[in-house]
C-alpha cells in the first residue's frame, strides 16, 4: 500500500486529504528509517489518532501486526476523537493488521516478554507528566521487545523561521510547570539531550539521533493558535510573576510569527 492509499485510511484523509497527505508522508520518512519489516510485531505507545499506526500497520504488511495504545479515553481529539479515527481506520484494509486500546496505562497493564519486535515511541513525550514518567515507560516496555523506535520534536530550531514553534511550546511548558494541568499536546516539553541521557539511564542503547525533515507540516501553526488559547483562558490561574513572565514571552511569540515553520524533529533507534 503507497503512502496516498495509507493516508486516505484516516478519518480526516477525506475532510483535508492534503494536510493528511503531507502528515502521512512525513511519517512514512520518519518510520521508514527504523528497520520495521514486514511480519513485524509493534506496540505504538502513545497512538492518539493514529496517523503513525497506519504507517507502521503499512510497513508490517499483512503477516504483521501493530497494537496502538494510548492513555486517552476514546473521547479526546479534535477535530475528530481517538475513537472515531480508530473506528475509521479499522474498517480500512489496514484495520485487520491493529489493535487499538485507549484508556491504557502502560504503568499498570503488562504484556509477555518479547511479546513484539519494536517498540514504537513517536511524538508523545511531550504529554507526559514528568520525567519521572518518561523513565518509568521506557524501564517498563524494555522487556517487551528487544528495540526501540523514539521520535521526538527537536527543541533546537536550525532556522529563524522556527523561533515562533519554540515560544509557542516553552510558554505552554511554562503554564504546565505552574502546576495548572491541561489536556492539550504540549505539557512537557522536554529537550532531546535529556530525553536521550534517559534512554541510557533505563538501560535503552541508543544510536546516534537522525533529523527528519518537517518542512511542509502544519504542526508550528497549530501550536502557536494552541499557545493562544491556552494563555487566554489558563493565565489567570498563573501566578503573578509567572504570568508577567509569560506574557513577555507572549510578546516574543508575535515579534517571530510572521513565517511559521516547524522545528525539527530527531529519530533515535535503541536495543536493550
Amino acid at each position: 500500500m503507497d503512502v496516498d492509499d495509507i493516508a486516505m485510511a484516516m478519518a480526516t484523509g477525506a475532510s483535508d486529504p492534503d494536510m493528511q497527505l503531507i502528515q502521512t508522508r512525513f511519517r512514512a520518512a520518519l518510520a521508514g528509517g527504523w528497520g520495521i519489516a514486514p511480519g513485524d510485531r509493534v506496540l505504538e505507545v502513545g497512538c492518539g489518532q493514529g496517523d503513525m499506526t497506519a504507517v507502521l500497520a503499512g510497513l508490517v504488511g499483512e503477516r504483521g501486526h501493530v497494537t496502538a495504545v494510548d492513555l486517552a479515553d476514546p473521547s479526546y481529539g479534535a477535530p475528530v476523537t481517538l475513537g472515531d479515527s480508530a473506528a475509521f481506520l479499522s474498517s480500512t484494509p489496514l484495520g485487520a493488521r491493529i489493535e487499538f486500546r485507549f484508556a491504557f496505562d502502560v504503568l499498570t497493564e503488562t504484556f509477555a516478554a518479547d511479546a513484539f519486535d519494536h517498540v514504537v515511541w513517536s511524538q508523545c513525550a511531550w504529554y507526559f507528566t514528568d520525567l519521572d514518567q518518561v523513565r518509568a515507560t521506557l524501564t517498563r516496555v524494555r522487556p517487551w521487545a528487544h528495540r526501540l523506535c523514539f521520535a521526538e520534536w527537536d527543541l533546537t530550531p536550525t532556522a529563524h523561521s522556527q523561533l515562533a514553534h519554540l515560544v509557542a511550546v516553552q510558554v505552554q511548558g511554562l503554564i504546565e510547570a505552574t502546576g495548572d494541568r491541561g489536556d492539550g499536546n504540549v505539557r512537557t516539553p522536554f529537550s532531546r539531550e535529556q530525553l536521550l541521557r534517559i534512554l541510557a539511564e533505563t538501560g535503552w542503547h541508543a544510536d546516534e539521533p537522525t533529523t527528519v525533515d518537517t518542512s511542509g507540516m502544519h504542526d508550528a501553526q497549530w501550536e502557536i493558535d494552541s499557545c493562544r488559547q491556552v494563555v487566554r483562558t489558563r493565565l489567570a490561574n498563573v501566578p503573578p510573576l509567572m504570568r508577567d513572565y509569560i506574557l513577555g514571552q507572549m510578546d516574543v511569540l508575535e515579534s517571530v510569527s510572521h513565517s511559521n515553520e516547524p522545528l525539527p524533529v530527531y529519530s533515535v533507534t535503541a536495543t536493550r
